[in-house]
């Protein structure tokens, strides 16, 4: 009996494509975004940070994380949204990307969402306020009869590029 079913898992583990993966997802403007879980260190509230002189508009400042001196980045002002507003929804992401510890200010964060290879479409070529390059793909979430789209962005990607000024502009 068991030799009849060993053939069996092996056939169900090489059929198994990828594994699903798990999404920060959160809300700048009307918008909802997700990042790999696993470039997520923490979630704080926000806080005024110490402006740096010379430093990129989007670039609010640096704060002390324990010990750490991390660059925050507004991404409402990154990505030119109008009426940028702080308020209790308001969240800094603190990020770990290349081996530096990043922040990224966000109106609001939604949820942690495991989405299957199959419910993740390309991203279409489009000019908009985020690089084509940063996006990896679009989402589909299902919750009922509800349908919504979360864009998925590689966030390491983004950060770390030239004109975020974030790789030189302060270290730890």
């Amino acid at each position: 009996m068991s030799a009849m079913l060993s053939p069996e898992k092996t056939t169900t583990a090489h059929v198994q494509t990828a594994l699903p993966r798990e999404y920060l997802s959160f809300k700048l403007g009307a918008e909802e975004y997700g990042i790999d879980i696993l470039k997520v260190q923490e979630i704080r509230g926000y806080e005024q940070p110490t402006r740096i002189a010379n430093a990129p508009h989007f670039i609010k400042g640096v704060v002390n994380l324990r010990g750490v001196i991390v660059p925050i980045v507004d991404m409402r002002l990154r990505f030119d949204l109008p009426d940028v507003k702080y308020d209790s929804f308001t969240v800094v992401i603190i990020l770990n990307v290349a081996h530096r510890t990043v922040g990224m200010v966000v109106d609001s964060v939604s949820d942690v969402l495991e989405l299957p290879a199959n419910q993740i479409k390309p991203a279409p070529e489009f000019n908009g306020a985020i690089d084509a390059a940063y996006i990896t793909g679009l989402g589909t979430i299902k919750h009922g009869d509800d349908e919504r789209m979360l864009i998925l962005m590689d966030i390491e990607q983004m950060m770390t590029a030239e004109d975020m000024c974030l790789m030189d502009a302060v270290t730890h």
